[in-house]
């Protein structure tokens, strides 16, 4: 067995790269090479090229991570030559033509407000409840009044062709995830043929449980 040496990992909306770094430390201390993906979550044909250039730059073959709507980056842009296997972590992992939208349209809602100027953000009020619910409170701010806006047309971006499909793909299901319903991540998991793993934790599993998470993405490199 090869252990693959590359890891990718792909933010959601609402947040940048940093939110990896507890995650980062894991995988580096394991000996794994890590890359952070800052995609802008303007569109998705725009996040899934700037995913695309950091596999252009690899070595070798690589993990390809997505939390939250990373996962339909990772959908979208997995089926890269030096992606050898994915790992969704409390992420969307949409369907041929399906988007973001398919998905939240749905209750329980998140709360995010109307769209000002193309871009999306969460009720700051309810930014901890919602998507960070088990971290501390003073993180929970500073994540609510430093939220990237998230571009409509990102939500809206429907993936041509899902990785999934043809690589192999682990599943971290956050059991107190409020943004993605635990039973809407399982549905996707399953549907994709994952191997999963369930975690007590909210949407902001990967900053809460970094080594669960880390583990996770340990083992879909040693397929």
């Amino acid at each position: 067995m090869t252990t693959i040496r590359n890891i990718v990992l792909v933010h959601g909306g609402f947040v940048d790269g940093s939110g990896w770094q507890g995650v980062y430390d894991e995988l580096t201390r394991a000996g794994l090479r890590v890359y952070i993906v800052q995609n802008p979550t303007r569109s998705l044909e725009d996040d899934a090229a700037v995913t695309r250039r950091v596999l252009d730059g690899l070595d070798g073959p690589a993990v390809l991570v997505g939390h939250s709507y990373g996962g339909v980056v990772i959908s979208e842009a997995g089926t890269h030559s030096n992606v050898a296997s994915l790992a969704y972590i409390a992420a969307f992992a949409p369907d041929k033509g399906e988007s973001v939208n398919t998905f939240i349209a749905a209750p329980p809602v998140p709360p995010i407000l109307p769209p000002v100027e193309g871009f999306l953000f969460l009720d700051r009020d309810e930014f901890a409840a919602s998507f960070a619910a088990d971290l501390p409170d003073q993180v929970a701010a500073f994540m609510a009044d430093s939220q990237v806006p998230w571009g409509v047309d990102a939500l809206a971006g429907p993936v041509t062709e899902p990785a999934w499909r043809h690589k192999p793909s682990w599943y971290l299901v956050a059991t107190e995830d409020r943004m993605i319903p635990p039973p809407a991540q399982r549905m996707m998991a399953e549907r994709a043929g994952a191997n999963v793993v369930e975690v007590i934790g909210s949407h902001a599993v990967h900053i809460s449980q970094p080594a669960a998470v880390a583990e996770l993405i340990r083992e879909a490199a040693a397929r």
